[in-house]
């Protein structure tokens, strides 16, 4: 599927942009991701490296991730999310490859890619070449 365009009779079309505020804070929060306020979310729409969402037949988002990084090495990919209704769709699949592509596409060479790896998603971020890296790595978060 390219961006805008949807293949064939395939109801989902890719935007290679963020989607609303209002349409993140609904997409973390239906697909089981930690809650968000507008407030937190503006900048993160706003402010991403990279950022998509797919949207479906009646114009709903129904799916988004990003990607967060200084632009020369260092890349995290972020709030992959697909709406329970919509997923096993392959959504996930075209929202990571579309993300992937852009490193691809405007990081300078041998990029570091990295991202945390909730259980429902390992399996496709596995098949695009993801592998753990614990016990080297262990993700660890500063809660205030």
């Amino acid at each position: 599927m390219r961006a805008g365009i949807p293949a064939g009779g395939d109801a989902y079309v890719l935007h290679p942009t963020a989607p609303s505020v209002e349409e993140y804070v609904r997409l973390r929060a239906v697909s089981g991701l930690s809650p968000r306020t507008p407030e937190q979310a503006g900048p993160a729409v706003a402010n991403s490296w990279a950022f998509c969402h797919v949207r479906d037949a009646a114009g709903q988002a129904v799916a988004m991730g990003r990607i967060l990084g200084d632009g020369g090495w260092y890349f995290h990919v972020a709030d992959i999310a697909t709406d329970p209704a919509h997923q096993r769709r392959g959504l996930g699949r075209r929202v990571m490859t579309w993300l992937l592509a852009q490193v691809d596409e405007r990081a300078p060479a041998d990029p570091y890619v990295t991202l945390m790896a909730d259980e429902p998603g390992r399996p496709l971020y596995r098949s695009l070449g993801f592998v753990e890296t614990a016990p080297h790595s262990l993700g660890m978060v500063l809660r205030r």
